[in-house]
């Protein structure tokens, strides 16, 4: 939290002093920004809520596409036993159905794919963990709030859909046991993702 507002005062000072240049059209916008994560429905229940930072860059290809690549790392309790660690790496299509619905508010819905490792670990005893790479799909709504024509916040619904084995911990007479179930899962995680944007300049300009 603290890197995000140090992030946004100094993105905010740099926003108002140099004005964006556009050739045409948005597409060719390139940004960078970081992100914070909360995720539920962590390891099928959704007590067990896992936080995490992230960064992304946005590359928008016309008025109406943007494309997002992030990195996430989220960290949750399995119970009070064991905790879990996911490491998602990926892209996403924001596309911006309409309009603003005033100059300071454009919202959007996205899709897309990334790379997901999961690790899981007992709390009492960190060799015996259990580890999972599979990739995932996923969809949502969100909306970009324009502090200035550079400077966005964002802030975002998704829900992602993990195409792997499912991994698991129980808890047996004090003992924690990792499992994997062979086949595909349809595990998923209900993600909010609030965001820091700042648009670096127009890469076709």
């Amino acid at each position: 939290m603290k890197l995000l507002i140090l992030l946004g005062l100094m993105v905010t000072s740099l926003s108002f002093a140099q004005p964006l240049k556009i050739r045409n059209t948005q597409g060719g916008l390139f940004s960078l920004g970081v992100r914070t994560t909360l995720s539920t429905f962590n390891h099928g229940e959704f007590g067990n809520t896992g936080f995490g930072l992230g960064g992304q860059y946005r590359i928008q290809l016309a008025n109406k596409i943007n494309t997002d690549w992030f990195f996430d790392y989220i960290t949750g309790d399995i119970g009070n036993f064991a905790h879990r660690t996911d490491y998602h790496i990926g892209w996403s299509v924001l596309f911006y159905p309409m309009k603003n619905l005033t100059p300071k508010v454009r919202p959007y819905i996205l899709a897309g794919h990334c790379f997901d490792y999961t690790r899981l670990v007992d709390n009492s005893d960190r060799s015996n963990f259990t580890e999972r790479w599979s990739s995932a799909i996923q969809g949502g709504i969100g909306a970009h709030f324009n502090v200035s024509e550079r400077l966005d916040l964002s802030l975002v619904s998704q829900y992602m859909i993990h195409m792997g084995s499912d991994v698991h911990a129980d808890l047996h007479g004090g003992h924690v046991e990792f499992h994997e179930e062979k086949g595909a899962s349809l595990e998923g995680h209900l993600l909010f993702h609030f965001g820091i944007n700042y648009k670096i300049g127009d890469l076709w300009h």
